[in-house]
């Protein structure tokens, strides 16, 4: 239909509308003009039949789209007469002269132009993640939308599939309406939203200010909490005044917790933070709750070598040390007397809130023995007891729990040469011992082994003199003289010089041998030094002397000279 142009100055013909009244009649029935198929409408539902829905969308006929159209996954129908939906006019009519429509196509196109102006306005949007694709993950942002594995998370994700059938914020990366391609990000869309929460953060943070935030991440010396697009450190120590071996005892991630700021570097955005300094410091008058001498329950947390660590009450620990377990000086670990977990009781020995340190004693609960010992024994009584240990110096006897005696290596045996204890005495063997010395402010007892039995060299000094004749067996011999056995554990020197026919050179043989069993005299007596001098040479003369007098005794009792008895060569004597 060819346009005319209408103007004031062209005459209308004969029988024409007005120009004026013909464009009030285009604007009355202007709706009765054919809609285009690429523009969006809006109708309302009339009637749903069969497998058809009934829209009024405005034009002189009405519309009809498939009910398939407005159904659910599950094939519900979502729509009901009178709603208002929005379609778009397909190609041809229906028999009945029905203008075709489609709710589908008016929504996709909705959708593009919906993440059009996303991208363009650098929108979040969100989409519900359906699965897993080569490379990455397909998303629902009403289209099928792909999101690339760089593009999950601002760190590298290990696991993609904890995402699957979440709905996640993205942003639209890249758009191809005629190919039907979109590219998301929840990578960005994350990313904003931290700098976002994390620039309202950093006006709360600074010393003292008390945030709620999430348990992002644990170590082994403390966790990280998000505090909204800004992370804490809340080490190990700040999380509890009490022992916390690991934050997992207390945390756990995802947990949402009060803290304090202790420190903020704005410069490196570093910020530390503490929960145990919200509730007040245990240790302020804890010398009030814990007076020395006063008896405390508390649990063993930890043993050690040196000692066991007991919580009088959470953040107050004391130390038992290895010392102050038992009276008795053979303890060799703490584990021998406590175990973690334990409840035990113990006493306040010493308190020092400086240095937060609380020293208790476990042996003090009972008596100590050294303080009565004075009155249950006496220098000179014989005890029983186990050897405990045994040094290059001597033995240690216990006589009773906490009593160590010490049997010095000279108090051993009278006679025997003892180079170590462990030659008469046996670790764990039970053996008696005389007392010899008791100090119970220096809690030292002397114990004796040989003095249970008699000094052989006493009674040797006490049964013989100079003069006397003895037997013994020579046992050794030195480059001067042999040394000879006369009683078990006494000995005697015969020097060379005192055995007739030696002549004094050191070239010549030694006239005395290992095993030689003699008689000799004893020439010198040292009780002191127990030295005793022996000499086979005087004991000859003094057997000659006697043999002389036996001579002129016998002379003179016949009356007769020493001569008439006397051999021929006992004459010239």
């Amino acid at each position: 239909m060819p346009e005319y142009e209408m103007t004031e100055s062209i005459a209308p013909f004969p029988g024409m509308v007005d120009p004026e009244e013909y464009q009030h009649l285009l604007e009355d029935y202007s709706h009765l003009a054919p809609p285009s198929r690429r523009e969006v409408l809006e109708g309302r539902v009339l009637k749903i039949s069969g497998a058809d829905v009934f829209i009024d969308f405005g034009y002189k006929s009405d519309g009809v789209a498939p009910l398939s159209e407005f159904t659910d996954s599950q094939g519900n129908v979502t729509i009901h007469a009178g709603d208002v939906v929005q379609v778009m006019v397909e190609n041809g009519q229906t028999s009945e002269g029905y203008i075709v429509l489609s709710h589908e196509k008016a929504a996709r196109l909705k959708v593009w132009d919906h993440l059009e102006q996303a991208l363009q306005n650098q929108l979040t949007l969100s989409g519900r993640v359906l699965g897993r694709v080569k490379g990455g993950l397909s998303v629902d942002v009403g289209v099928r939308a792909f999101m690339p594995g760089s593009q999950i998370d601002i760190r590298p994700v290990r696991n993609a599939d904890q995402f699957i059938g979440q709905d996640v914020p993205v942003k639209i990366v890249k758009l191809n309406h005629k190919r039907g391609n979109v590219v998301v990000s929840r990578k960005l869309a994350v990313q904003e939203e931290i700098e976002a929460r994390k620039h309202i953060t950093l006006e709360m943070v600074q010393p003292g200010a008390v945030l709620t935030g999430t348990v992002k991440n644990l170590t082994d010396y403390g966790a990280f909490i998000d505090l909204g697009g800004i992370d804490g450190l809340l080490h190990v120590t700040d999380i509890s005044y009490g022992r916390v071996s690991h934050p997992a005892e207390v945390l756990h991630v995802g947990d949402e917790i009060t803290v304090v700021v202790l420190k903020f570097d704005a410069s490196k955005e570093r910020v530390s933070l503490g929960i145990k300094q919200l509730a007040p410091d245990p240790w302020e008058g804890v010398s009030e709750r814990y007076p020395i001498g006063a008896k405390a329950v508390g649990r063993v947390v930890s043993v050690t070598d040196y000692g066991a660590f007991v919580e009088l009450e959470p953040g107050v620990e004391g130390l038992i040390h290895i010392s102050e377990m038992t009276w008795s000086r053979r303890m060799k670990h703490p584990s021998k007397v406590v175990h973690p977990t334990d409840q035990v009781e113990s006493v306040v020995l010493d308190v020092n809130t400086k240095d937060r340190r609380i020293s208790l004693g476990l042996k003090q609960l009972e008596p100590n023995p050294w303080s009565t010992i004075d009155q249950r024994y006496s220098v000179g009584s014989v005890v029983e007891g186990r050897v405990r240990n045994t040094t290059d110096f001597g033995a240690f006897i216990e006589i009773e729990e906490g009593i160590d005696g010490l049997v010095h290596i000279s108090d051993l045996s009278w006679t025997k040469r003892v180079k170590h204890p462990s030659e008469i005495l046996r670790k764990g063997s039970v053996v008696q011992a005389a007392i010899l010395a008791i100090d119970s402010r220096n809690k030292r007892l002397s114990l004796g082994i040989k003095q249970l039995q008699p000094d052989a060299w006493e009674t040797f000094f006490q049964s013989h003199n100079v003069n006397d004749s003895v037997h013994g067996k020579v046992l050794r011999l030195a480059g001067f003289g042999g040394f000879v056995e006369l009683a078990e554990g006494v000995e005697g020197l015969c020097h060379f010089s005192e055995v007739p026919g030696w002549s004094g050179r050191r070239s010549d043989p030694a006239p005395l041998n290992p095993g030689d069993e003699l008689d000799f005299r004893i020439i010198r007596m040292n009780e002191a030094e127990r030295k005793i001098g022996l000499s086979i040479k005087a004991l000859a003369d003094a057997e000659e002397r006697n043999r002389l007098d036996e001579y002129r005794r016998r002379a003179a009792a016949a009356g007769s000279s020493f001569e008439d008895y006397a051999p021929g060569d006992d004459r010239n004597r």
